[in-house]
C-alpha cells in the first residue's frame, strides 16, 4: 500500500454506513441483498458504499450469477487487519452495530441458501 492507499483506507472507514458494512462483513461473506435487509438502506446506497470500500481495498467481490457477494479482502496488510479488529470491539457496545448483528442472525437472502 502507498500512503495514498492508506489515506483512502481510513477515508473509507470514516462514514457510519460503511463502518457498519465492514463490521457485518467481518462476520463473513454477504450478498448485497442481505446487507440491504440488515442495514435498512436502499440497494443503490449499499452498492455505492461497497464500491468505495472495494476501491480502498477493504472488501473484495465475488460474482455468483447475477449476484455479488462481498467479503473482507484477505490481501490487507496486518496493520489494516488490526484496525478492523478494533471495529469488532466497537461493535460489542455500539447500539446500531448490536442491532445490525441481531438482524444478521435472522436475515439470509434466499439466494445464499440455494
Amino acid at each position: 500500500m502507498t500512503l495514498q492507499n492508506e489515506t483512502d483506507f481510513f477515508k473509507a472507514l470514516g462514514e457510519p454506513l460503511r463502518l457498519r458494512i465492514v463490521a457485518l462483513l467481518r462476520q463473513g461473506e454477504r450478498c448485497v441483498c442481505d446487507l440491504v435487509a440488515i442495514l435498512g438502506a436502499s440497494q443503490s446506497t449499499v452498492s455505492r458504499h461497497l464500491s468505495t470500500l472495494r476501491k480502498a481495498g477493504i472488501v473484495q467481490a465475488r460474482r455468483e450469477g447475477t449476484w455479488m457477494h462481498y467479503s473482507i479482502s484477505p490481501q490487507l496488510p496486518s496493520w489494516a487487519h488490526s484496525v478492523l479488529q478494533g471495529i469488532d470491539q466497537l461493535a460489542e457496545n455500539h447500539p446500531d452495530l448490536i442491532a445490525d448483528f441481531q438482524r444478521l442472525n435472522t436475515t439470509s437472502c434466499s439466494i445464499t441458501q440455494e
